[in-house]
Protein backbone atom coordinates (compact mmCIF):
# COMPACT_ATOMS: atom_id res chain seq x y z
CA UNK A 1 0.00 0.00 0.00
CA UNK A 2 3.08 2.31 0.81
CA UNK A 3 5.52 0.92 -0.80
CA UNK A 4 5.90 3.59 -4.29
CA UNK A 5 5.31 6.31 -1.57
CA UNK A 6 8.98 8.47 -2.01
CA UNK A 7 11.12 8.35 1.14
CA UNK A 8 10.34 12.00 2.16
CA UNK A 9 6.52 11.08 2.08
CA UNK A 10 7.42 7.84 4.52
CA UNK A 11 9.25 10.06 7.00
CA UNK A 12 6.92 12.57 7.10
CA UNK A 13 3.69 9.55 7.66
CA UNK A 14 5.82 7.81 10.10
CA UNK A 15 7.15 10.94 12.35
CA UNK A 16 2.81 11.21 13.20
CA UNK A 17 2.40 7.28 12.99
CA UNK A 18 4.93 6.77 15.32
CA UNK A 19 2.22 7.62 18.06
CA UNK A 20 -0.65 4.41 17.05
CA UNK A 21 1.54 3.23 20.21
CA UNK A 22 -1.43 4.71 22.49
CA UNK A 23 -3.73 2.58 20.90
CA UNK A 24 -2.77 -0.42 22.92
CA UNK A 25 -2.15 1.72 26.18
CA UNK A 26 -5.96 3.16 26.15
CA UNK A 27 -7.14 -0.20 24.68
CA UNK A 28 -6.79 -1.11 27.80
CA UNK A 29 -9.41 1.36 29.64
CA UNK A 30 -11.60 1.05 26.99
CA UNK A 31 -11.76 -2.80 27.20
CA UNK A 32 -12.53 -2.16 31.09
CA UNK A 33 -15.64 0.48 30.41
CA UNK A 34 -16.96 -1.68 27.63
CA UNK A 35 -17.37 -4.50 29.89
CA UNK A 36 -20.08 -2.54 31.61
CA UNK A 37 -23.69 -3.99 30.96
CA UNK A 38 -21.86 -6.38 28.40
CA UNK A 39 -23.28 -10.28 28.39
CA UNK A 40 -19.67 -11.18 27.87
CA UNK A 41 -17.72 -8.98 30.09
CA UNK A 42 -14.73 -11.47 30.90
CA UNK A 43 -14.54 -11.36 26.92
CA UNK A 44 -13.73 -7.56 27.20
CA UNK A 45 -11.04 -8.33 29.46
CA UNK A 46 -9.05 -9.82 25.69
CA UNK A 47 -9.54 -7.06 23.94
CA UNK A 48 -6.01 -6.35 23.64
CA UNK A 49 -4.74 -9.47 23.39
CA UNK A 50 -7.43 -10.32 20.37
CA UNK A 51 -6.27 -7.36 18.54
CA UNK A 52 -2.46 -7.45 19.56
CA UNK A 53 -2.47 -11.45 18.44
CA UNK A 54 -5.53 -11.65 15.74
CA UNK A 55 -6.60 -8.34 13.71
CA UNK A 56 -2.79 -6.64 13.56
CA UNK A 57 -0.92 -9.74 11.81
CA UNK A 58 -3.89 -10.12 9.68
CA UNK A 59 -3.28 -5.84 8.98
CA UNK A 60 0.08 -6.15 8.61
CA UNK A 61 -0.90 -7.60 5.16
CA UNK A 62 -3.43 -5.22 3.93
CA UNK A 63 -1.15 -2.71 5.26
CA UNK A 64 1.98 -4.11 3.83
CA UNK A 65 5.59 -3.20 4.05
CA UNK A 66 7.89 0.07 4.09
CA UNK A 67 11.19 -0.25 2.15
CA UNK A 68 11.72 3.00 2.51
CA UNK A 69 15.00 4.36 4.01
CA UNK A 70 15.75 7.80 4.93
CA UNK A 71 19.02 9.29 2.90
CA UNK A 72 22.24 8.75 5.08
CA UNK A 73 23.68 12.33 3.75
CA UNK A 74 20.65 14.77 4.25
CA UNK A 75 17.81 12.75 5.87
CA UNK A 76 19.69 11.06 8.56
CA UNK A 77 21.40 13.88 10.31
CA UNK A 78 18.25 16.34 10.50
CA UNK A 79 16.40 13.23 11.87
CA UNK A 80 19.00 12.35 14.53
CA UNK A 81 18.92 16.06 15.11
CA UNK A 82 15.26 16.18 16.20
CA UNK A 83 14.37 16.40 19.83
CA UNK A 84 11.05 15.28 18.94
CA UNK A 85 11.51 11.41 18.27
CA UNK A 86 13.47 11.52 21.77
CA UNK A 87 9.96 12.99 23.38
CA UNK A 88 8.42 10.42 21.90
CA UNK A 89 9.93 7.89 23.46
CA UNK A 90 10.30 8.65 26.88
CA UNK A 91 6.50 9.80 26.63
CA UNK A 92 5.57 6.53 27.20
CA UNK A 93 7.09 6.16 30.58
CA UNK A 94 4.74 8.10 32.44
CA UNK A 95 1.74 7.02 30.76
CA UNK A 96 2.73 3.11 31.09
CA UNK A 97 3.24 3.57 34.66
CA UNK A 98 0.15 5.42 35.05
CA UNK A 99 -1.84 1.95 32.54
CA UNK A 100 0.16 -0.34 34.85
CA UNK A 101 -1.83 1.45 38.72
CA UNK A 102 -4.94 1.50 36.96
CA UNK A 103 -5.17 -1.56 36.17
CA UNK A 104 -4.07 -2.60 39.52
CA UNK A 105 -6.61 -0.57 40.76
CA UNK A 106 -9.37 -2.14 38.32
CA UNK A 107 -8.65 -5.97 39.13
CA UNK A 108 -8.81 -5.28 42.66
CA UNK A 109 -12.42 -2.91 42.56
CA UNK A 110 -14.05 -4.26 39.72
CA UNK A 111 -16.28 -7.63 41.18
CA UNK A 112 -17.74 -8.23 37.49
CA UNK A 113 -15.03 -10.24 35.92
CA UNK A 114 -14.87 -13.89 37.25
CA UNK A 115 -10.93 -16.06 37.29
CA UNK A 116 -11.18 -15.55 33.28
CA UNK A 117 -11.90 -12.19 32.92
CA UNK A 118 -9.18 -11.78 35.79
CA UNK A 119 -6.77 -13.79 33.75
CA UNK A 120 -7.01 -11.45 30.31
CA UNK A 121 -6.84 -8.21 32.05
CA UNK A 122 -3.29 -9.24 33.33
CA UNK A 123 -2.01 -10.72 30.50
CA UNK A 124 -3.51 -7.95 28.63
CA UNK A 125 -1.72 -5.43 30.79
CA UNK A 126 1.28 -7.75 30.70
CA UNK A 127 0.96 -7.56 26.46
CA UNK A 128 1.17 -3.68 26.63
CA UNK A 129 4.06 -3.63 29.33
CA UNK A 130 5.93 -6.31 27.19
CA UNK A 131 5.29 -5.01 23.08
CA UNK A 132 5.57 -1.24 24.21
CA UNK A 133 7.07 -0.95 27.73
CA UNK A 134 10.17 -3.53 27.11
CA UNK A 135 10.30 -1.72 23.18
CA UNK A 136 11.04 1.53 24.61
CA UNK A 137 12.79 0.49 27.20
CA UNK A 138 14.89 -1.39 24.84
CA UNK A 139 15.85 1.24 22.83
CA UNK A 140 16.71 4.05 25.88
CA UNK A 141 19.02 1.37 27.14
CA UNK A 142 21.36 1.32 24.03
CA UNK A 143 21.47 5.17 23.94
CA UNK A 144 23.80 7.16 26.82
CA UNK A 145 22.28 10.10 28.08
CA UNK A 146 21.60 9.16 31.59
CA UNK A 147 17.61 10.43 31.31
CA UNK A 148 17.02 7.64 28.73
CA UNK A 149 19.56 4.74 30.52
CA UNK A 150 17.46 5.74 33.99
CA UNK A 151 13.99 5.51 31.82
CA UNK A 152 14.77 2.42 30.52
CA UNK A 153 15.74 0.61 33.55
CA UNK A 154 12.99 1.72 35.39
CA UNK A 155 10.25 0.45 32.68
CA UNK A 156 12.10 -2.91 33.04
CA UNK A 157 11.68 -2.50 36.85
CA UNK A 158 8.12 -2.58 36.57
CA UNK A 159 8.25 -6.28 35.14
CA UNK A 160 10.62 -7.42 37.40
CA UNK A 161 13.15 -7.96 34.47
CA UNK A 162 15.85 -5.15 34.72
CA UNK A 163 18.60 -7.71 34.12
CA UNK A 164 17.93 -6.59 30.68
CA UNK A 165 19.55 -3.62 30.68
CA UNK A 166 23.23 -4.92 31.31
CA UNK A 167 22.67 -8.24 29.27
CA UNK A 168 21.29 -7.42 26.57
CA UNK A 169 24.16 -4.62 25.48
CA UNK A 170 26.93 -6.28 27.34
CA UNK A 171 26.25 -10.16 26.56
CA UNK A 172 23.53 -10.61 23.22
CA UNK A 173 25.29 -7.88 21.09
CA UNK A 174 28.62 -9.62 21.97
CA UNK A 175 27.57 -12.85 21.37
CA UNK A 176 24.58 -12.70 19.15
CA UNK A 177 23.85 -15.62 16.90
CA UNK A 178 26.64 -17.97 18.57
CA UNK A 179 25.90 -20.52 20.79
CA UNK A 180 27.29 -18.67 23.30
CA UNK A 181 24.06 -16.42 23.59
CA UNK A 182 21.27 -17.18 25.26
CA UNK A 183 18.68 -15.05 23.39
CA UNK A 184 19.67 -16.89 20.45
CA UNK A 185 17.61 -19.65 19.36
CA UNK A 186 19.55 -22.76 17.91
CA UNK A 187 17.76 -24.28 14.25
CA UNK A 188 15.46 -26.98 15.13
CA UNK A 189 15.16 -25.65 19.04
CA UNK A 190 11.41 -25.30 19.87
CA UNK A 191 9.93 -22.25 21.67
CA UNK A 192 9.36 -24.05 24.77
CA UNK A 193 12.92 -25.56 24.92
CA UNK A 194 14.11 -21.59 24.36
CA UNK A 195 12.32 -20.31 26.95
CA UNK A 196 13.53 -22.16 30.45
CA UNK A 197 17.36 -21.63 28.97
CA UNK A 198 16.73 -18.01 27.96
CA UNK A 199 15.32 -16.87 31.43
CA UNK A 200 17.56 -18.81 33.80
CA UNK A 201 21.17 -17.61 31.40
CA UNK A 202 20.04 -14.49 30.94
CA UNK A 203 19.41 -13.69 34.29
CA UNK A 204 22.60 -15.42 35.42
CA UNK A 205 24.71 -13.70 32.75
CA UNK A 206 23.50 -10.18 33.83
CA UNK A 207 24.73 -10.49 37.18
CA UNK A 208 28.23 -12.08 35.89
CA UNK A 209 28.32 -9.13 33.76
CA UNK A 210 28.00 -7.01 36.04
CA UNK A 211 30.23 -8.78 38.64
CA UNK A 212 33.04 -8.32 36.19
CA UNK A 213 32.66 -4.78 35.68
CA UNK A 214 32.62 -4.09 39.35
CA UNK A 215 35.87 -6.28 39.29
CA UNK A 216 37.97 -3.93 36.98
CA UNK A 217 37.00 -1.61 39.32
CA UNK A 218 38.07 -3.32 42.61
CA UNK A 219 34.68 -3.41 44.41
CA UNK A 220 32.93 -7.27 45.18
CA UNK A 221 29.91 -7.98 43.16
CA UNK A 222 27.39 -7.28 46.25
CA UNK A 223 27.92 -3.38 46.41
CA UNK A 224 25.98 -0.66 46.53
CA UNK A 225 27.50 0.21 42.55
CA UNK A 226 25.82 -3.11 41.33
CA UNK A 227 23.01 -1.54 39.33
CA UNK A 228 20.96 -4.74 39.37
CA UNK A 229 20.76 -4.06 43.21
CA UNK A 230 19.07 -1.05 42.63
CA UNK A 231 17.13 -1.95 39.58
CA UNK A 232 15.41 -5.07 41.95
CA UNK A 233 15.29 -3.19 44.42
CA UNK A 234 12.71 -0.87 42.36
CA UNK A 235 10.74 -3.93 41.22
CA UNK A 236 10.90 -5.09 44.95
CA UNK A 237 8.66 -1.86 45.91
CA UNK A 238 6.51 -1.93 43.01
CA UNK A 239 5.76 -5.51 44.52
CA UNK A 240 5.31 -4.01 47.99
CA UNK A 241 3.69 -0.97 46.62
CA UNK A 242 0.82 -3.17 44.74
CA UNK A 243 0.27 -5.56 47.87
CA UNK A 244 -0.36 -2.65 49.98
CA UNK A 245 -2.09 -0.57 47.81
CA UNK A 246 -4.72 -3.71 46.48
CA UNK A 247 -4.05 -6.63 48.44
CA UNK A 248 -2.84 -10.15 47.39
CA UNK A 249 -4.49 -9.85 43.81
CA UNK A 250 -2.57 -6.86 43.43
CA UNK A 251 0.59 -8.49 43.94
CA UNK A 252 -0.89 -11.34 41.60
CA UNK A 253 -1.54 -9.03 39.35
CA UNK A 254 1.77 -6.94 39.16
CA UNK A 255 3.83 -10.54 39.04
CA UNK A 256 1.42 -12.02 36.87
CA UNK A 257 1.82 -8.96 34.09
CA UNK A 258 5.45 -9.01 34.59
CA UNK A 259 5.71 -12.58 33.46
CA UNK A 260 3.86 -11.97 30.59
CA UNK A 261 5.86 -8.83 29.61
CA UNK A 262 9.24 -10.57 29.73
CA UNK A 263 7.83 -13.65 28.20
CA UNK A 264 6.73 -11.73 25.12
CA UNK A 265 10.60 -10.81 25.61
CA UNK A 266 12.01 -13.83 24.96
CA UNK A 267 9.57 -15.07 22.22
CA UNK A 268 10.33 -11.78 20.10
CA UNK A 269 14.40 -12.74 21.20
CA UNK A 270 13.21 -16.41 19.22
CA UNK A 271 11.77 -14.98 16.80
CA UNK A 272 14.80 -12.33 15.91
CA UNK A 273 17.82 -14.36 15.74
CA UNK A 274 15.93 -18.30 14.83
CA UNK A 275 18.28 -20.78 12.97
CA UNK A 276 21.41 -17.65 12.33
CA UNK A 277 25.02 -17.50 13.06
CA UNK A 278 27.96 -16.23 12.71
CA UNK A 279 31.28 -17.75 11.80
CA UNK A 280 33.74 -18.65 13.43
CA UNK A 281 37.08 -17.61 11.93
CA UNK A 282 40.36 -19.07 12.35
CA UNK A 283 41.59 -17.58 15.15
CA UNK A 284 38.90 -18.50 17.27
CA UNK A 285 36.76 -15.52 16.79
CA UNK A 286 33.62 -14.97 15.40
CA UNK A 287 32.75 -12.87 12.57
CA UNK A 288 31.57 -9.13 12.82
CA UNK A 289 28.10 -8.75 12.88
CA UNK A 290 26.47 -7.64 10.22
CA UNK A 291 22.76 -7.26 8.82
CA UNK A 292 22.95 -10.70 7.86
CA UNK A 293 22.65 -12.22 11.52
CA UNK A 294 19.54 -10.90 12.48
CA UNK A 295 15.63 -11.85 10.98
CA UNK A 296 14.33 -8.68 9.86
CA UNK A 297 10.64 -7.39 9.37
CA UNK A 298 9.71 -4.48 7.38
CA UNK A 299 5.60 -4.14 7.72
CA UNK A 300 4.86 -1.09 7.98
CA UNK A 301 1.98 -1.31 11.13
CA UNK A 302 4.09 -3.14 13.42
CA UNK A 303 6.80 -1.22 13.03
CA UNK A 304 5.51 1.93 14.06
CA UNK A 305 3.27 -0.01 16.78
CA UNK A 306 7.09 -1.02 17.98
CA UNK A 307 9.21 2.31 17.05
CA UNK A 308 10.65 0.29 14.16
CA UNK A 309 12.36 -2.69 16.45
CA UNK A 310 11.78 -4.67 13.38
CA UNK A 311 14.40 -3.14 11.61
CA UNK A 312 16.32 -5.66 13.76
CA UNK A 313 19.13 -6.15 11.30
CA UNK A 314 20.15 -2.60 11.09
CA UNK A 315 19.89 -2.42 15.02
CA UNK A 316 22.58 -5.43 15.56
CA UNK A 317 24.84 -4.33 12.86
CA UNK A 318 24.88 -0.64 14.68
CA UNK A 319 23.45 -0.74 17.98
CA UNK A 320 23.86 3.39 18.82
CA UNK A 321 21.36 3.88 15.25
CA UNK A 322 17.84 5.45 16.68
CA UNK A 323 14.93 4.18 16.39
CA UNK A 324 14.08 6.93 13.37
CA UNK A 325 17.16 6.35 11.12
CA UNK A 326 16.98 2.47 11.17
CA UNK A 327 17.36 1.07 7.27
CA UNK A 328 15.34 -1.73 5.63
CA UNK A 329 17.80 -4.30 3.98
CA UNK A 330 17.30 -6.44 1.14
CA UNK A 331 19.98 -8.93 1.58
CA UNK A 332 18.79 -9.45 5.26
CA UNK A 333 16.57 -12.53 6.08
CA UNK A 334 12.87 -11.49 5.86
CA UNK A 335 10.34 -12.61 8.42
CA UNK A 336 7.24 -13.15 6.23
CA UNK A 337 4.95 -11.44 8.78
CA UNK A 338 5.49 -9.06 11.51
CA UNK A 339 6.20 -9.76 15.12
CA UNK A 340 2.89 -10.15 16.09
CA UNK A 341 1.74 -12.94 13.33
CA UNK A 342 5.38 -14.46 14.03
CA UNK A 343 4.66 -14.35 17.99
CA UNK A 344 1.47 -16.61 17.18
CA UNK A 345 3.42 -18.25 15.08
CA UNK A 346 6.22 -19.39 17.15
CA UNK A 347 3.53 -20.84 19.91
CA UNK A 348 2.86 -23.85 17.45
CA UNK A 349 6.54 -25.28 17.04
CA UNK A 350 5.26 -27.59 14.13
CA UNK A 351 4.14 -24.92 12.30
CA UNK A 352 6.93 -22.48 12.62
CA UNK A 353 9.62 -25.17 11.69
CA UNK A 354 7.47 -25.98 8.46
CA UNK A 355 7.14 -21.90 7.95
CA UNK A 356 10.98 -21.07 9.21
CA UNK A 357 12.98 -23.88 8.60
CA UNK A 358 13.47 -23.77 5.07
CA UNK A 359 13.63 -20.08 4.70
CA UNK A 360 16.88 -20.98 6.88
CA UNK A 361 18.30 -23.24 4.28
CA UNK A 362 17.14 -21.17 1.50
CA UNK A 363 19.25 -17.99 3.01
CA UNK A 364 22.30 -20.40 3.45
CA UNK A 365 22.14 -21.58 -0.07
CA UNK A 366 25.42 -21.34 -1.57
CA UNK A 367 27.25 -21.23 1.98
CA UNK A 368 26.54 -24.60 2.99
CA UNK A 369 29.78 -24.96 5.23
CA UNK A 370 27.43 -22.53 7.79
CA UNK A 371 25.02 -25.48 8.23
CA UNK A 372 25.39 -28.01 10.89
CA UNK A 373 24.65 -31.54 10.32
CA UNK A 374 21.14 -30.91 11.59
CA UNK A 375 20.19 -28.63 9.04
CA UNK A 376 21.46 -29.98 6.07
CA UNK A 377 19.18 -33.10 7.31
Amino acid sequence: MFALLPSAWMIRLKKVGYWIWLIPVFGIPLSYFWSYGSDSPNAWAWLVIGVVFGIIPLLDFVVGRDPANPDEQTEVPELERQGYYRLLSLATVPLLLGMLVYGGWVIAHYDVWNWLGKLGWILSVGTVMGAIGITVSHELIHKDPALEQNAGGLLLAAVCYAGFKVEHVRGHHVNVSTPEDASSARFGQSLYAFLPHAYKHNFLNAWRLEAERLKRKGLPALHWRNELIWWYAISLAFLIGFSLAFGWIGAVYFLGQSAMAFTLLEIVNYVEHYGLHRRKQENGRYERTTPKHSWNSNFLLTNLFLFHLQRHSDHHAYAKRRYQVLRHFDDSPQLPNGYAGMIVLALFPPLWRAVMDPKVRAYYAGEEHQLTASQLA
